[in-house]
């Protein structure tokens, strides 16, 4: 059963509880994986797509015609709800994207900046129980809102060597460009180095497991990676006029993703606090994943009962949760007070599942505590800035002697040089 703590007697450490670094080491293990695929290539793919996913696969890629025979086997309200979801990821993700700006209100100098898009981007999509196409809409539809040239999709194959239809619809529907039935640890290994199939890419995002995880950690620098994603969390910030059976819901929703799940109740209700308590029971029961569920809410869950909302607040920036939902009369009033989360969802006809599916906010979102210092994933991730600059001869000779003598006093003499030089040059021409 979940427990119930008061939140004046946790010390900081009991209030997160976690630790992103929490799964068994497998660095060792990774390394190995790495280090084959970048000597082997496709081989070493298929043999570990033979050993981890017990399938033969004389082909690692996704054919036209298997994507069309996907297509065609779905059922027209699935492909609507599909191409509606995409609508709104797209019509949210669209007004993420900056413009370039130049400067010229001084005489002779031009300043500016101008964004470009990554050219190629590899997503990592896992497959529990199948190959999840929301996670494929909200990881490539920013992708091709940047600009990116190449989206390559890798993601384990069923035991009938497939990949499910949902999710090679969702990816038609999201603008892939390739789609390799490869996932895991060599999957990020084949993404980074490239194999004879699996072309290298400039970054790689997209959830994974503890071996994913670990391999895009080492990794980085060879590629970009987005972020180091662990469980997923949910954090209910509710008020003693909230509906207990909708807030159990909501807490269960993410404690059935796996066992290292997160859910936590934050109010100032003690009656609402008990009543959550006993919803859980009776909802967990109901469940297929009940026997998931009941360890992830039994480790990791928790009920904090704090003096009034402020407080609640105050537990909630402290956890930093990648899902806070403020269940509240005003939501709108607390939001402002709100200063670490991943997505917020306000009032209590927002559950979390909407973020999840539908409704246009991206869903790889920052775990772990993260949130304290890092956001959604979005059209930023997929761009890289440039400035740029231009001064003419007389926009630089007055301020070169300023710009000497800023490097003479790093110690930087050529630095000086590189400047001075130039109204030496002037002197010479006259």
């Amino acid at each position: 059963m979940i427990r119930i703590y008061e939140f004046d007697k946790l010390s900081p450490a009991e209030i997160l509880n976690r630790d992103i670094q929490a799964e068994e080491d497998v660095s060792a293990a990774v390394d190995a994986v790495l280090a084959d695929v970048k000597a082997n290539g496709d081989t070493a793919l298929r043999a570990y797509t033979k050993q981890f996913d017990g399938v033969e696969l004389a082909d690692l890629r996704v054919g036209e015609a298997e994507i069309e025979a996907a297509w065609a086997s779905l059922d027209a309200d699935f492909l609507t709800t599909l191409e509606r979801a995409a609508d709104n990821i797209r019509h949210f993700h669209a007004q993420q994207v900056h413009k370039d700006f130049v400067l010229t209100d001084k005489p002779g100098i031009i300043m500016g900046q101008r964004y470009t898009p990554i050219e190629k981007v590899g997503i990592c999509v896992p497959r529990s129980p199948v190959a999840f196409p929301s996670t494929i809409l909200m990881n490539v539809i920013p992708a091709k809102i940047a600009g990116v040239r190449d989206i390559v999709l890798v993601t384990p194959p069923e035991k009938d060597g497939t990949v499910s239809p949902a999710a090679l619809a969702a990816a038609k529907i999201a603008g892939v460009t390739k789609i390799f039935k490869v996932g895991g640890a060599q999957a990020v290994a084949a993404l980074a180095y490239g194999t004879e199939s699996v072309p290298r890419v400039d970054k790689i995002v997209g959830p994974g497991g503890i071996f994913v995880a670990t391999a895009k950690r080492k990794v980085f620098g060879q590629v970009a990676i987005d972020m180091i994603a662990g469980p997923s969390e949910i954090l209910v910030l509710a008020d003693g006029k909230c509906d207990p059976r909708w807030v159990a819901a909501d807490m269960l929703s993410q404690a059935e993703h796996d066992v290292l799940a997160s859910a936590v109740l934050v109010t100032d209700s003690r009656a609402l606090a008990k009543a959550v308590q006993a919803e859980i029971e009776v909802q967990l029961e109901q469940l297929p994943r009940r026997e998931v569920v009941r360890r992830s809410i039994g480790d990791n869950g928790k009920i904090i009962i704090t003096g009034n909302l402020d407080r609640a607040v105050e537990a909630a920036n402290l956890i930093a949760p990648e899902h806070l939902e403020l269940c509240v009369d005003d939501p709108f009033a607390l939001l402002p007070k709100v200063k670490n989360a991943g997505s917020i969802f306000l009032g209590r006809s927002a559950p979390e599942a909407l973020g999840d599916y539908f409704a246009g906010p991206n869903h790889t979102l920052p775990t772990s505590g993260t949130a304290r210092f890092s956001s959604p994933l979005g059209v930023d991730d997929f761009v890289k800035r440039s400035s740029f600059l231009y001064y003419t001869q007389d926009a630089l000779a007055p301020v070169a002697g300023r710009i000497a003598d800023f490097a003479e006093r790093e110690g930087l003499h050529a630095h000086a040089r590189s400047v001075t030089i130039r109204g030496e040059q002037e002197k010479k021409e006259i």
